[in-house]
């Protein structure tokens, strides 16, 4: 499958998942109430929390199944350590599953900030949670597999389904069945324990034939080389996970449940940046993996430049209006005057951060095709000692709005000092044409329109008129960051002259 198709359809599916989860939150709010929907928020952060127990199996496994399908490595091998970590994965979820059972009634009372809710009712859902979290964790091994094959095209395909069921069907449940916080976790562990069957099937029956490799397969080394490299990503992905996830971890003991049901929403509606730019790193990381074991350098590095690009002018514009108009995002969104001024002031602070995240994974996917992670657990390590006790400090001091100063600087200090030394390390002279040929005028372009628009832009009244003028002016963001994209005008030359050829 080529790389366009699949970044295509991860973007299609990407897309879908993204805009149902938006269209359906006011409905969730309506049904569910604010402080039930908080506790939708902490299983967010509870599923955040078991990817600690990830211990970088799942991108291995990736890279591993890229590497057999660009045939630089045995079938054998990717199918031993396909078992081993099976049995590592199912071992350590149940174990934490069982944990947060035993600890439910404990969460429930001392941890969450419970108004509202009857504590026995919230005690059920934590233990639902709990079996769920445990469940998703297993099923991103087999994604990962999946993923490394480039079965992006039905990966994305179950994905949209799966999201309609989890998202759209549970509102005719809240309707005939009820929406209390039992009931609707009771939902998804039915849909979470059908999703887990369908990837382990489709894994298995697109894992190749071991072949005769497999009789001499005795290769201890060439396996313990894949856990070295797994337990790097373990411990750069551990310390990631405690980084941006702290904030949210503290605040759901400090704020009351309902709000921290706003600042949920908020952060909700930051991650429209990652997520319309976790596509390519989905189609990315098996492509650039592929070029790195094929010694293919200059290939490599073009489409490194040309992925920076297409993050970048869709990423800047949907942070530009998060940061510069979220107040009426949040309002074409909800329709909630009540979130709106809980919710907007954090949107801004976490939809700069996300922006400057998604141009700062970039050298994490450079090492990670290349199998050197030394410096990136090294930046890793720093940041967790320098940057956690400020970002506790903030938090528990300042709130919400702590937790989105902490992160806009974390992601900032990121992109400033840290990008410049991994270029540096891989390729001398790298940084500066990335910043100048790759980002550069994309982010001029999208910088100049929004502060226009900020300045000259009188907004309407109504909903319904302000929701088309935030996706009129997203548009108009996208086309300018097109402009400064010297890769998005090259393929709109390209497609003009095949056109005229053909006309």
């Amino acid at each position: 499958m080529s790389l366009k198709t699949n970044v295509f359809a991860s973007y299609a599916g990407q897309a879908y998942v993204a805009l149902v989860g938006i269209a359906v939150l006011p409905l969730y709010l309506k049904y569910m109430g604010a402080e039930a929907y908080g506790l939708v928020g902490f299983f967010v952060l509870l599923q955040s929390l078991f990817q600690l127990l990830d211990m970088g199996i799942t991108p291995t496994l990736s890279r591993e199944a890229a590497r057999v399908n660009g045939e630089v490595t045995y079938a054998w091998r990717l199918r031993r350590l396909l078992r081993l970590m099976e049995f590592i994965f199912v071992a350590t979820s149940l174990l934490a599953c069982l944990v947060l059972v035993a600890f439910a009634e404990t969460v429930a009372t001392d941890w969450l900030q419970v108004r509202q809710l009857d504590l026995l009712e919230v005690q059920r859902a934590i233990e639902l949670m709990a079996v769920i979290a445990a469940l998703r964790l297993v099923g991103g091994l087999y994604r990962g597999v999946i993923s490394g094959f480039e079965r992006l095209v039905w990966l994305n395909g179950f994905n949209v389904l799966m999201t309609t069921a989890r998202f759209v069907f549970v509102i005719p449940f809240f309707v005939y069945v009820g929406s209390t916080p039992a009931l609707f976790f009771a939902y998804q562990l039915l849909l979470a324990l059908i999703e887990l069957a369908v990837l382990v099937a489709q894994t298995y029956r697109w894992l190749p034939a071991a072949g005769p490799a497999a009789a001499a397969g005795r290769d201890r080394s060439s396996l313990k080389d894949v856990l070295r490299f797994s337990l790097g990503i373990a411990f750069a992905g551990a310390v990631w996970l405690l980084v941006t996830n702290i904030d949210k971890l503290l605040l759901s003991r400090v704020l009351p449940l309902s709000d921290y049901a706003y600042f949920s929403l908020a952060v909700l509606a930051a991650s429209a940046v990652t997520l319309v730019t976790a596509p390519v790193s989905g189609a990315l990381l098996p492509r650039l993996s592929s070029l790195a074991a094929a010694g293919d350098e200059q290939a490599l590095l073009r489409l490194y430049g040309n992925a920076t690009q297409l993050v970048a002018l869709v990423a800047f514009p949907v942070a530009i209006m998060g940061a510069f108009f979220p107040e009426q995002v949040l309002w074409a969104w909800t329709g909630d005057p009540e979130l709106v001024r809980h919710a907007a002031p954090v949107l801004r602070l976490y939809a700069l951060g996300n922006g400057l995240l998604a141009m700062g994974a970039f050298p994490y996917y450079l090492q990670y095709a290349k199998g050197d992670l030394r410096l990136h657990l090294l930046g890793n390590c720093l940041f967790l000692v320098v940057l956690i006790p400020v970002l506790v400090w903030a938090t528990l001091g300042y709130g919400a709005i702590g937790a989105g100063w902490s992160w806009l600087g974390l992601n900032m200090a990121y992109f400033l000092l840290w990008i410049p030394l991994v270029h540096q390390r891989f390729r001398p002279g790298l940084h500066a044409g990335w910043l100048r040929h790759d980002l550069g005028g994309i982010a001029l372009m999208t910088l100049t329109g929004g502060g226009l628009a900020y300045a000259l832009f009188n907004w309407p009244q109504g909903r319904l008129a302000v929701g088309a003028s935030v996706l009129a002016l997203g548009v108009l963001l996208l086309v300018l960051a097109s402009l400064g994209s010297a890769w998005a005008r090259g393929a709109v030359r390209e497609h003009w002259r095949q056109w005229s050829l053909r006309a």
